[in-house]
């Protein structure tokens, strides 16, 4: 490998960065450079790869070749067994594997790619790989992620299922008082019971942290900095769990309790493809809501032209079926530079309502909290039409 011009290279931007007085890096300079250490991370997957499959090292004591990475690396030993195994399974995926030594790509790209194929699923994905790539090169990394998870369910539907039960049955939690009198635990739960947990621990936390909020606020006459504050966010997850506890204890036996609330999109299939996921974008399989089924409530929308959805009348909405609908269509921030899912969102306005905009559902959007305050000064852009 012709190394010694790479390390020049690598030498000379080095000594630019550490410079005194350097000009601040460009948008552009960052993009070329994370395509470039794309690049050169596909070049290192594959040379460990090569390398821990030879017998270089076998004279000199090591396990394996991806042993004697970790120790003249000083990396962890973890890492380069990872290096070591994307690269070789990328040599499995031809246009994987040439869109990221291209940098069209990225590792965390190639890896779930990589990741699709098993004894099951080989011969679907060689025949779909290409497509999967092109998809990889425009999608931002977490809907790349969800399209992966949709075809390896279409690909291995009994896998997909088998696969949503062994993490079912993975789940487990303990605690553990400790000799100085402290309280230690861990908890792993399957995607729903962990959303669940999660989002009642979140909702919980979040009103204990406005109202530690207010009465700093009150106190000190303005906006409160985050270490003005009693608690941390930690310290504050912790009481909200405690929280959660004291009212489970208090509830009255026979008390109705919560159920999800899942939502059954009719024709979106046939207009857009697949979709069942949790309200943080987490995809399932169907056979994780199997054991949901007898407790949950059920509503029906039915997905229409230009996006409109119609939900049922019987689903359990909070402030209406219209803003139920915005939800379901978007189910994310419709920023384009933002990742946040529905539970992070608001249902606002498109053409402003002080600008005489309906409240309807075409004139509606989901967006995360700082993008509602931060939304274009009299912007009027058109109403969406589908799925954002």
């Amino acid at each position: 490998m012709e190394l010694a011009a790479l390390e020049e290279a690598l030498e000379r931007l080095a000594g630019q960065v550490t410079a005194e007085n350097r000009p601040r890096a460009s948008g552009e300079e960052a993009l070329r450079l994370l395509r470039a250490a794309s690049r050169l991370q596909a070049v290192v997957a594959i040379a460990a790869a090569d390398f821990a499959d030879g017998q270089e090292w076998a004279g000199t004591g090591a396990r394996s070749g991806k042993a004697w990475l970790a120790r003249q690396s000083r990396l962890p030993a973890g890492e380069c067994a990872r290096a070591a195994r994307l690269g070789r399974r990328i040599h499995a995926l031809p246009h994987a594997k040439a869109a990221w030594l291209s940098g069209r790509i990225g590792q965390a790209h190639a890896g779930v790619l990589a990741g699709l194929g098993n004894r099951r699923t080989m011969s679907a994905l060689t025949e779909s790989e290409q497509s999967l790539v092109d998809q990889a090169e425009r999608l931002r990394f977490d809907d790349l992620a969800a399209v992966a998870a949709y075809w390896a369910q279409h690909a291995d539907p009994e896998g997909a299922d088998e696969d949503e039960e062994e993490r079912r049955q993975r789940r487990h939690a303990w605690v553990v008082q400790s000799v100085g009198g402290m309280w230690f635990g861990k908890i792993t739960l399957d995607p729903v019971s962990g959303a669940i947990v999660a989002d009642e621990l979140a909702r919980r936390e979040k009103a204990l942290f406005e109202a530690e909020w207010a009465g700093a606020r009150a106190r000190l006459g303005r906006d409160p900095r985050p270490d003005e504050l009693e608690r941390s966010a930690a310290q504050r997850r912790a009481d909200a769990l405690v929280e959660m506890a004291t009212r489970s204890a208090a509830t009255p036996p026979g008390a109705q309790r919560p159920a999800p609330l899942f939502s059954v999109f009719v024709g979106y299939e046939t207009l857009q493809g697949r979709i069942l996921e949790l309200a943080n974008g987490t995809v399932l399989a169907p056979g994780a809501l199997i054991p949901w089924l007898d407790t949950a409530y059920i509503e029906r929308a039915v997905f229409g032209l230009r996006g409109r959805v119609e939900v049922s009348e019987r689903a359990r909405l909070f402030t209406g079926a219209t803003r139920r609908a915005v939800e379901l269509r978007d189910r994310r921030c419709v920023h384009p530079y933002c990742d946040r899912r529905l539970p992070e969102c608001q249902v606002d306005h498109v053409i402003p309502y002080s600008q005489d905009g309906p409240t309807t559902q075409e004139n509606g959007q989901l967006l995360c909290g700082f993008h509602n305050r931060h939304k274009e000064p009299n912007g009027r852009r058109p109403p969406p039409t589908g799925i954002a």
